[in-house]
């Protein structure tokens, strides 16, 4: 399936901001399941694009909002530039989150294309969080999170999950520890959520990333895409 070539859009969140959010739909009009994408923490870059693109030519109308709208609207940063993106990490707190969230979800309620249908989210390091919570927020029909970071400080959420939750992981990350993961699977067998919980050994942080050749993995990326996809077809169709 081809794409539409992906472009701009706005919304209009509950907070009297606005939030630029890029969008790539399937060929054709015909209704498709939406998808929430979440950035990484370094914007809605070319390689946050390429994936709406990518899972737009997989038969999803995917979304993915400008986070940092508030601080830095407009902004991408490079990816050695960690330490100026947690300033802007920082000012984001769960009441911004959730406003940002279901801005995004109104947007496809209203969508003729994908209003009406199933709704999911994926999201990528920041973003990964960003999904699990988009979950506990809206009422998703399923969520990914890829190598989600400080996923464990929000473990008391769990009960409030709407659809099945994809937890994949790297191995090798050194940002996420082995002793992290087990306390929000715990929580999630606990509040009795279904879920996937895949790790890929030998993949870094940010494997899926190809714009970042010290961490991209190509195998890692395609294993992961494709358990994405069947995830995501089961619960969105």
């Amino acid at each position: 399936m081809q794409t539409i070539d992906g472009a701009w859009t706005e919304l209009e969140v509950g907070d009297g901001t606005r939030m630029r959010a890029w969008l790539a739909r399937p060929e054709g009009r015909a209704k498709a399941p939406g998808l929430m994408v979440f950035q990484e923490a370094y914007g809605v870059n070319g390689h946050i694009q390429e994936v709406c693109e990518k899972f737009a030519a997989e038969g999803f109308v995917a979304l993915a909002p400008e986070i940092f709208h508030r601080t830095a609207p407009g902004r991408e940063f490079p990816y050695t530039d960690f330490p100026v993106v947690k300033e802007h990490m920082a000012a984001m707190t769960l009441e911004s989150i959730e406003a940002d969230v279901r801005a995004v979800a109104a947007w496809f309620d209203r969508d003729k294309q994908a209003g009406g249908n199933a709704l999911g989210a994926v999201g990528y390091c920041m973003g990964g969080r960003m999904a699990y919570l988009a979950n506990t927020m809206v009422p998703l029909a399923c969520a990914a999170s890829y190598y989600g970071g400080q996923l464990h400080t929000f473990a008391d959420r769990a009960p409030k999950l709407n659809g099945p939750q994809l937890l994949i992981w790297g191995g090798l990350d050194m940002t996420i520890t082995w002793e992290q993961r087990p306390l929000l699977i715990d929580a999630l067998k606990e509040a009795k959520k279904p879920f996937i919980d895949m790790i890929i050994s030998d993949a870094r942080h940010g494997f899926a990333c190809d714009m970042r050749p010290d961490v991209y993995s190509g195998a890692a990326t395609r294993q992961a895409r494709s358990l994405t996809l069947a995830f995501l077809r089961e619960h969105l169709g």
